[in-house]
Parts: C-alpha cells; sequence; structure tokens
C-alpha cells in the first residue's frame, strides 16, 4: 500500500531534520523548503497528500502560503507546525486553510497523532493550548480569526508601521484616548501583549482585510 505523500516546509534544517525523522518511517517526505515561495512551488509540482509548514518563513510567511496553495487546491491539507500559540496565529492558521496546529515544543509527543488526524480528515490543535481554542476551531466550518473591524484594522496597521501615538491620532483625526481605546480592544482580541507582537502579527498572518487605501476618516 502506498504510503501518504507528506511536505515539509520551515526555514531552519535542524526543524526539517527532526521533522523528517519522526514522520520518515511512517510516510513518504516529499519534499522539504525552506521558504513560503517554494512551498507554493513545490506544493503545486508535487501535489503531496499533506504539507506540515511553519508560519515564519523568508519571502512568503506560512499564512500566505497557505492561502495560495488552498486557492489553487481546495483539498490539500495543511498541518501548522509552529512556535507560535497566540490564539491570533491560531485563527489566521485555520482562516486560512490549515487544519492542524501544533507547537514545536510539543514536537515528539503530538506531530504523529496530529499528522495521522489531519490526513484523516479530522481536526488537531495542540492540548497544551487553552480551551478556548479547542472550542473555537473544533469545526474547521466554523473557524475564523478574531474580527477587527476597519478602524481597528487601520490603527493595527499603523501600529506595525511604528507609529507613535500621537501620529495614529493626527493621522486617523481621532482623539488620543481613542487610540489608547482601539489598542486595548486590538489586544484583547488578538491575545497579544505588546507592540512587538502585534507588529509580527501583522506581518506574518497577513492581515485578513486590509483597510482600504482611501485616508483615515472619522470615527
Amino acid at each position: 500500500m502506498k504510503r501518504p505523500q507528506v511536505l515539509l516546509a520551515d526555514d531552519h534544517a535542524q526543524t526539517l531534520e527532526c521533522t523528517s525523522a519522526i514522520l520518515a518511517p511512517h510516510y513518504e517526505i516529499a519534499g522539504t523548503v525552506a521558504d513560503g515561495q517554494a512551498l507554493v512551488e513545490a506544493a503545486l509540482r508535487l501535489k503531496p497528500d499533506l504539507i506540515v509548514l511553519d508560519i515564519t518563513m523568508p519571502i512568503l510567511s506560512g499564512i500566505l502560503a497557505a492561502r495560495q496553495i488552498k486557492t489553487i487546491l481546495p483539498e490539500m491539507k495543511l498541518l501548522i507546525f509552529t512556535m507560535h500559540s497566540s490564539s491570533a496565529y491560531v485563527g489566521a492558521a485555520f482562516e486560512a486553510g490549515a487544519t492542524g496546529y501544533v507547537l514545536k515544543s510539543n514536537m515528539s509527543e503530538e506531530l504523529l497523532d496530529a499528522v495521522r488526524s489531519v490526513l484523516s480528515g479530522g481536526l488537531y490543535v495542540s492540548p497544551t493550548l487553552s480551551r478556548d481554542h479547542l472550542e473555537r476551531f473544533r469545526d474547521p466550518a466554523n473557524a475564523a480569526t478574531p474580527h477587527l473591524n476597519k478602524r481597528e484594522l487601520e490603527t493595527l496597521q499603523l501600529i506595525a508601521q511604528g507609529r507613535t501615538a500621537e501620529d495614529i491620532a493626527q493621522a486617523m483625526n481621532i482623539p488620543l484616548k481613542t487610540v489608547s481605546f482601539h489598542r486595548r480592544n486590538i489586544k484583547k482580541k488578538l491575545g497579544l501583549n505588546t507592540t512587538a507582537e502585534l507588529t509580527k502579527y501583522w506581518k506574518y498572518q497577513g492581515v485578513l482585510s486590509r483597510p482600504s487605501h482611501d485616508g483615515p476618516g472619522p470615527v
């Protein structure tokens, strides 16, 4: 019986080696790639049964690569294998079409179970993530990222650009206290705490709905 083919994507060679070592006795490793663009190209060429991919990769993030792949190959099974435990990343991953999310810290205990689950059409989320994660993504059809409204997305974009609260208030023509209000709501919805985390989220998840470029208006 032919073994399922698995394509691996991670920008750390050691992680690729470890992942291959765990999966190779059970599955055929179709290939390994180290950036998001190479992943898209390999996925379209090889059409494996499953892709195990990281989020943080050069050229194209895992989230953006996943979206491109699912657009062309909607039946492709995707398993995110990452260090990011925030609900924001989990949400972005499932919205992009993944049905598995495993933390790298749990590689030896969970990776095989996760691969089996996703290949069989199931859903897998690392048990070490909160129960909120598990309940929210129990049904892949209901998976969605935390919703940010237009003004919150505009605020997040400016935060990610390194703009100060005063700059944001001026750019959006809103009071400084409203900027603080938007920032608090964004952090709460995304489950993130620092400006650095917000910036990384904006960059790597590709932002599900970019704010329009018509220019900020009044709240």
